[in-house]
């Protein structure tokens, strides 16, 4: 949550318009076990590292090292989902 509510406000701060979650949303793919859970969390994961992949594009000073921060813990976190590691976490166009 403090996460979140960091990424809103530093949205807002650099002029964008943080959009609120959905009440709910399609799965990326149906979760029927306890490895398809595991594999849901390591792509949510790989997702809000690319979220925080934009934000360290698209602050300036020490917001850059916060969002770079928050981009190191959700690859980090992927890994220990997936157990193994992407090249670039949070860059999907150099994956």
């Amino acid at each position: 949550r403090a996460r979140r509510d960091a990424l809103h406000r530093a949205v807002r701060d650099l002029g964008g318009t943080p959009v609120a979650a959905e009440a709910a949303y399609e799965l990326p793919f149906p979760v029927a076990d306890p490895a398809g859970a595991v594999r849901l969390a390591a792509v949510l994961e790989d997702r809000v590292a690319g979220v925080y992949s934009d934000l360290v594009r698209a602050s300036p000073g020490p917001k850059r090292g916060e969002a770079a921060a928050a981009l190191t813990e959700a690859a980090v976190r992927a890994v220990r989902w997936r157990g193994s590691d992407v090249t670039f976490p949070g860059l999907a166009e150099r994956v």
